[in-house]
């Protein structure tokens, strides 16, 4: 039998003891690997935006907020899901937190089987979430190889321009912009171009 949990990584941020004891315990059992933190920020020291995982957090808590840290990690572009743990009077809070991108919020005393059932679904969001992050960041990364004039050429490229069109717009010659496609495709893969050209079909 592997030692190794199977479903996936749940932080606890709570400075409840007694809070964090009950949900590793209950959440261990249901074989997730959970981390637990007595405030918003220890877990913010030790965070690593790479790893698969959702965040279960109580939206008030000595120091900064619940509330504060979900901020926090919109600032950083982190796409890490997150269930909020309420007291009753925190209902109207939590609705907010919601229009922020929170997936759900969850009152005391907790409901284990909702619970359970939530985090899955969390869990699944996060795969795709951070999937996605994943690409977008390896998109940045090739992208940042380009020249400044090949990035001019690209963005004209997914907008559909002819050569002689992107000729015309940039004054240069024809063959240039052919050397500069040539460059471009060798520097980044035809899928990321596939992509980029996707990205600007949608919008």
């Amino acid at each position: 039998m592997s030692l190794i949990p199977k479903k996936g990584t749940i932080f606890v941020v709570d400075d409840d003891e007694a809070v964090r004891d009950s949900l590793q315990w209950l959440l261990e059992g249901k074989d997730y690997r959970v981390r637990c933190y007595d405030s918003a920020e220890n877990f913010l020291a030790r965070y690593d935006s790479r790893e698969v995982a959702c965040l279960v957090v109580d939206i008030r808590m000595t120091g900064m907020s619940g509330l504060e840290l979900q901020d926090r990690l919109i600032e950083l572009s982190s796409p890490l899901p997150i269930v909020f743990i309420t007291g009753h009077g925190d209902v109207p809070m939590a609705v907010n937190s919601m229009k922020k991108g929170a997936m759900d919020f969850i009152q005391k005393p907790f409901d284990e089987t909702a619970l359970v059932a939530l985090i899955d679904r969390m869990l699944d969001h996060a795969k795709i979430s951070f999937a996605s992050a994943q690409a977008s960041a390896s998109r940045d990364a090739l992208l940042g190889k380009l020249t400044s004039r090949e990035a001019q050429v690209l963005e004209r490229i997914v907008a559909g321009r002819l050569n002689k069109q992107i000729a015309d717009d940039l004054g240069i010659s024809i063959k240039t912009v052919e050397a500069h496609r040539a460059n471009i495709m060798e520097k980044l893969s035809a899928n990321t171009v596939a992509d980029l050209l996707k990205i600007a079909l949608k919008n």
